[in-house]
């Protein structure tokens, strides 16, 4: 067999390879060669193209899709493999497909078990490629643990908590302290990624209570849940002793007097109208309505209505029987007045 050297084999795409009988060859003859085999040679090296966004930890929340393309080089088609920590998939949750020029890694809801080492693997005969992505999968921290309240003086109260047990799988950002008075009942924030475990809550309103509650925050946002003192913050009045002058005390009782009159109005036949005034009095006036003269009190063709001083009077559908002299009459124990207007019915054009 001829010999051919290293230079001549690496410009070959092809190698044949026999067997020949030097008996034989003496004879000119080459008996029982078997058939030639064809070794294919490498044409380019295999070569893992990473993209710039994956050269670094590639973050997802729990719940996402995991969805990478790796494309590679390499002639002939080189071998692509994975591996998760240095072990093989988990067919049931992670899927693989490799192309002609890329590998798709694909995670449909990604689990913090899902965080780790992934290793791409692209071989070609003796030769191979390896490219390696870390995933970190995250999630909502739990709350703080055992916050309490330490101290209260003047419009100041201390509190104190420990981190969470559970930081979701990443660096906490901070915590959220909020206040809240039991008077209302709703929540401020006072502090937002606060980095220490105890603060001091100022400005507190005197003659209010106070409960607090912490959030625990990473890249996913707050914790669902917060951890709330069990204890209120009572910020008592400084005790202050007045000396009461003597005073008359002023009376503020008068009898009923109309701010706002009753003001005349035209009407249509079956449109609902409605009367106003207004008036002020001390006690409270008793308001009756007339029309010509007559009490239409219990009347349900007519809706009376006071408020804050406002009196109403709503017409229903008025006839043409509906019109004539309105009166407004307001009585305390201290007096009476009356106002009128006139309501002039018109039947329609």
């Amino acid at each position: 067999m001829e010999a051919l050297t290293a230079l001549e084999a690496a410009s070959e795409s092809t190698l044949k390879v026999g067997v020949t009988n030097p008996a034989d060859a003496e004879g000119g003859q080459v008996v029982g060669s078997p058939p030639a085999q064809l070794l294919p040679a490498v044409e380019e090296h295999p070569k893992i193209l990473l993209p710039r966004t994956l050269r670094q930890t590639y973050v997802r929340k729990v719940g996402d899709t995991v969805n990478l393309l790796i494309p590679f080089q390499g002639k002939p088609r080189p071998q692509a493999t994975w591996t998760h920590n240095g072990r093989a998939l988990d067919a049931s949750r992670v899927s693989v497909r490799n192309g002609e020029r890329d590998s798709i890694l694909f995670i449909r809801e990604a689990r913090r078990a899902d965080s780790g080492c992934y290793q791409l693997r692209v071989q070609l005969g003796r030769l191979e490629a390896t490219a390696t992505i870390d995933i970190l999968v995250i999630e909502r921290p739990g709350p703080p643990q055992s916050i309490k309240l330490v101290d209260v003086w003047g419009f100041n109260a201390t509190l104190e908590w420990t981190p969470p047990q559970d930081t979701g799988n990443t660096v906490l950002l901070g915590y959220t302290v909020q206040k809240a008075d039991t008077k209302s009942g709703l929540w401020f924030t006072v502090l937002e990624r606060y980095h220490h475990t105890s603060c001091t809550v100022s400005n507190l309103i005197v003659g209010n209570s106070y409960a607090f509650r912490v959030f625990a925050e990473n890249q996913c946002g707050l914790s669902e849940t917060a951890s709330t003192t069990t204890d209120l913050a009572h910020i008592q009045k400084a005790a202050t002793v007045y000396k009461t002058k003597g005073f008359a005390q002023h009376d503020f009782s008068e009898a009923p007097k109309f701010t706002h009159p009753l003001a005349d109005c035209t009407t249509i036949t079956g449109y609902d109208t409605q009367l106003f005034c207004c008036v002020r009095a001390s006690p409270r006036p008793k308001i009756i309505w007339l029309k010509n003269k007559m009490d239409i009190q219990g009347n349900p063709k007519y809706r009376a209505l006071s408020q804050l001083g406002v009196c109403s009077l709503e017409i229903r559908k008025p006839g043409p029987f509906d019109g004539g002299i309105y009166t407004c009459k307001a009585v305390n124990p201290l007096g009476e007045a009356s106002v009128d207007c006139r309501v002039d019915v018109q039947a329609p054009h």
